[in-house]
C-alpha cells in the first residue's frame, strides 16, 4: 500500500463523520422525517440484506454507483439496489462515457468506503443521476457515509432532499 493511500485512509474517518453530519443537517433543514439504525459495518449486499432482516428494516435498498467521466470529472447514479447500470443511457445524459471508479479513486474523490457510498454530501461538482423508480417506494434506505448506520425516508420526499443540494442533477427517463 502506498503512502498516499495510507494518508487517504487516515483522513477517511473524519471525512465520513462530515458526510454523516451533512446528512443529519439535510434532514433537519428539509423537515424530512427519517429513521436511523446502528449496526455492524455493511460493505456488501449480502450483509445489507441480513442486517435489514435482523433489524426489520423494510425500506427499499438503494445503491450509489460512483463513476468517472471520460476526460475528467465524476458522477453518481442513485438507483434501486437491484437495477443495473445502463452506461449508454448515462452517456447520452451526461455527454461523456462513464466507468465505475476504482476504490482508491473513489476514496480520494469523496471519502466514502467501498460499499458505503453516500448519495448526499458530495462535492458540488459531482453530478447526481437520479433513478425515478425510487419515488415509487414507500421508503428507501441508504448508508450515510458510515457503514455502521442506515437511514430511511419516504421515497416521495427524495426531491425535498435533492432541492437542498448544490450538485447538478439529472433524472433518468421513467421506464416506459
Amino acid at each position: 500500500m502506498s503512502l498516499s493511500h495510507e494518508l487517504v485512509k487516515a483522513s477517511l474517518p473524519n471525512k465520513v463523520d462530515q458526510i454523516y453530519q451533512i446528512n443529519i443537517d439535510l434532514f433537519t433543514q428539509s423537515g424530512v422525517h427519517y429513521q436511523e439504525w446502528q449496526h455492524e459495518p455493511i460493505l456488501d449486499f449480502a450483509t445489507d440484506q441480513r442486517i435489514s432482516d435482523e433489524l426489520g428494516i423494510t425500506a427499499a435498498p438503494t445503491k450509489s454507483l460512483f463513476m468517472k467521466l471520460k476526460g475528467g470529472g465524476h458522477c453518481l447514479l442513485l438507483t434501486h439496489r437491484d437495477n443495473r447500470l445502463d452506461s449508454k443511457l448515462v452517456k447520452s445524459l451526461v455527454g461523456k462515457r462513464v466507468s465505475i471508479c476504482s476504490n482508491e479513486e473513489m476514496i480520494a474523490a469523496i471519502g466514502c468506503e467501498p460499499g458505503a457510498v453516500c448519495p448526499f454530501g458530495l462535492p458540488e461538482h459531482i453530478t447526481l443521476i437520479i433513478d425515478p423508480v425510487l419515488y415509487g417506494f414507500d421508503e428507501i434506505m441508504y448508508t450515510p457515509g458510515k457503514p455502521t448506520s442506515t437511514f430511511s425516508f419516504a421515497g416521495a420526499e427524495l426531491d425535498s432532499l435533492l432541492a437542498l443540494l448544490p450538485n447538478p442533477q439529472i433524472q433518468l427517463p421513467s421506464p416506459a
